[in-house]
């Protein structure tokens, strides 16, 4: 995808109805930066961008949605198509996601606990369904990144080849929130891997970074970067201008 128009990606991460940014996924390190999400999310639209991605924090760790309230007001104060990740793990509460206008839905614990869910719901709801891959040091982490499995992040984007599955979301946690850049190499190489498109997360903090991993030689679907853009690090209208040129 190189040259071509890459999605940037606004996070907003919930942690007891607020949004946050973490410190290499510590919710002991938490900085809130809007009381108000929904208003968070309207800035992000207002200022052009094509997609939100959520993130409940404390569902990834209580093994279901606890931020409900929050996505369904930023669903309902927005028309941008969002994806939300964090403690989806059944069939139930993915289609009810689906439901209440959810555009994509991202499935990263048990992508590896119960990788049949993910072919079940890929199916289920065709482009519609994402695997979220957080790797420490290419190993893959679950369950709030607690903990680290021995399964290799790039193998398990190869195991959903051809599943349907709408987009891969690959995070370094070491990068995550610690302003350091992207890990471009381990991105690119699972870029190539894969034909389903990969969503770079974890440490783009400047239009530097937008623009290294744009140039990076694999075909990359877009970036996320949530801390970057509430720091005033990168302004997301500049921004956008970059990845469409």
């Amino acid at each position: 995808m190189c040259g071509e128009t890459m999605i940037l990606y606004p996070a907003i991460d919930l942690k007891d109805g607020k949004a946050v940014r973490l410190l290499r996924g510590d919710m002991d390190k938490a900085t809130v930066f809007n009381d108000d999400p929904a208003a968070q999310a309207l800035e992000f639209v207002a200022a052009g961008c094509e997609w939100l991605h959520l993130v409940d924090l404390n569902g990834a760790f209580a093994g279901e949605p606890v931020n409900g309230d929050a996505v369904e007001t930023i669903l309902k104060t927005t028309n941008t198509p969002a994806q939300l990740g964090g403690g989806i793990r059944d069939m139930a509460t993915i289609e009810r996601w689906i439901e209440r206008g959810l555009a994509r839905v991202i499935l990263g614990t048990v992508a590896v606990e119960n990788p049949a869910l993910v072919r079940e719901a890929a199916k289920a709801f065709p482009g519609k369904i994402a695997v979220g891959i957080d790797a420490r040091d290419g190993m893959v982490a679950t369950k709030g990144w607690a903990e680290v499995t021995d399964v290799d992040a790039v193998e398990l984007a190869k195991s959903f080849e051809d599943d349907g599955v709408a987009a891969i979301i690959y995070t370094d946690i070491n990068r995550d929130g610690a302003m350091q850049g992207p890990n471009i190499e381990y991105t690119a190489a699972m870029a190539r891997a894969v034909t389903i498109p990969v969503i770079a997360s974890g440490g783009v903090s400047s239009l530097r970074d937008l623009k290294a991993l744009r140039d990076c030689g694999a075909s990359l679907n877009g970036a996320i970067s949530g801390r970057a853009l509430y720091d005033g690090a990168i302004d997301l209208a500049e921004a956008l201008k970059l990845l469409k040129g």
